[in-house]
Parts: structure tokens; sequence; C-alpha cells
């Protein structure tokens, strides 16, 4: 509660943080802000064109029910590797002035949030072009499954950037992983297809049920299960008290490590 307590007083500094990174992402680049869309937008023209094409996987569709998974992987994909160096690149102000440290992780999650939600502009976009509907009573769950999600890339963000700081490695471990993480992800692929005597392990993976619940109501257009929900909300939950305690921990040694 201190910690909350804190974070509501330094909340003008957190929108000020967010500020400054949407405005300097892409500063000096001829395209700027168009970045937020181009990016996503190239990464489904080649995996469909790979899986389309090339290794043809059946799916109806396939860039559609691609993407509505993809953007979602892009948002914690970045706040798993990104994040890990947010507390390092503000290491000067660690140094010389006292704040929430969680500000940090916290500013730096708001900011990919909000580029995800601009993307999803592209994608209802997508939705359309194609021709095959929204169900709007689905699409009402849509805000919850965002909301889950960022619980999760918060706490992945506060544990990846906390142990950062001693571990400096860690930093380009993490692109490894995050790629290796993609593939355990049924992103490129329908859950369907993973093998039952392994699913359980799967679904220890938290972005599962969360790309299920995605593609639930972007692609299938039908209400995710509440078995799914439930799934997605729990992990995302347990994964940040588990980075919340670390994080905890950590950071009344920043300044030193630094």
């Amino acid at each position: 509660m201190n910690t909350l307590t804190e974070l509501y007083a330094y909340r003008q500094m957190i929108y000020s943080l967010v500020k400054r990174d949407l405005r300097g992402r892409y500063k000096g680049s001829a395209l700027g802000f168009l970045w937020t869309f181009i990016n996503p937008l190239l990464q489904l023209v080649v995996y469909t064109i790979v899986f389309s094409v090339i290794m043809k996987t059946g799916i109806d569709k396939f860039y559609l029910f691609l993407f509505v998974a993809l953007v979602p992987w892009l948002f914690f994909s970045t706040c798993l590797t990104g994040g890990a160096s947010c507390i390092m690149a503000q290491q000067d102000m660690v140094k010389k002035i006292y704040f929430p440290r969680e500000v940090l992780p916290l500013s730096y999650v708001i900011s990919q949030f909000i580029n995800m939600l601009l993307t999803f502009l592209i994608i209802f976009l997508v939705i359309i072009m194609s021709g095959t509907g929204i169900n709007l009573e689905a699409v009402l769950y849509l805000p919850l499954i965002m909301i889950v999600e960022m619980i999760l890339a918060l706490g992945i963000t506060m544990l990846v950037s906390a142990l950062t700081v001693y571990f400096r490695d860690l930093e380009y471990i993490l692109g490894i992983a995050g790629m290796i993480w993609m593939y355990l992800t049924p992103i490129m692929y329908s859950v369907d297809q993973v093998p039952k005597n392994i699913m359980p392990i799967f679904n220890l993976n938290p972005m599962t049920p969360l790309v299920i619940a995605y593609r639930d109501i972007l692609y299938y257009k039908r209400v995710p299960e509440i078995e799914t929900l439930g799934h997605a909300l729990l992990l995302g939950i347990g994964i940040l008290f588990f980075g919340c305690c670390v994080f905890n921990k950590l950071k009344r040694h920043f300044a030193e490590e630094l």
C-alpha cells in the first residue's frame, strides 16, 4: 500500500516519462511515429509469406489468424527484452534523486501498452477489410484481456529490470529467450496442433491463454471461455507478485550497483 501511495504521489513523473518515451522513440527518423504501425505490418508480411505460401498451414485467412496474436506478443516481447534495461537507461536519475524505483518499469510498460493500443487500430482495419466482421459481445472482453496482459508485462518487466542491474548479461540472454518463447507460444500455429501429452507444460506459458483469448475474440468471433480468462489472470497476478517481491528486495542497492 505504501508503494501504491508513493506511485500515486509521483503520477506526474510517470506521465512525463511516458510522454518523453513516446515522443523520443522515433525522433529524427523520416517516418517517425508511423514505425509503430510499420514494424508489425512488416513482420506480418514476412510470416504470412513463409507460412501461407512456402510452408502452408492450411489455416483460413492465416494473415488475420497471425496478426491478432502477433501484436499482443510484440508488446509482451518488447517489455521482456527492452524492459530489462529501463533502469540502466536512467542510471543518472537513480543515482542522484529519490523517487519510487517502480516508476521506471511502470512508465516503460505504459508507453509500450499505448503503442499496442494504437496498433490495434490496424488490427480492426484488417478485420474490416477481410470481411469477417466483428462480434461486439466478444469485443467487450478485449479490454479485460489487455489489462491482464499489462499486469503480466509489468511483472516480467519489474523482474528482469531489477535482475539486469546485478547481472548485465541478462539483457542479451533475454533476446535469445524471447525468440524461444515466441515459438513456444501458439502465435504462428493453432493450439490444437500442440500434442496433448505436452499441453500441461504449454499451459505454464502465461502467454498461451492470452493468445487463445485474443484469437477467440478477434479471429473466431466468440466470447473467450471463463477457464481461459481465469488461467490468464492467475498467471498474470502470480508473476506480478513475484516480480514485485524481487524488485522490492533488489531496489535498495540499485544506486550502488549502477
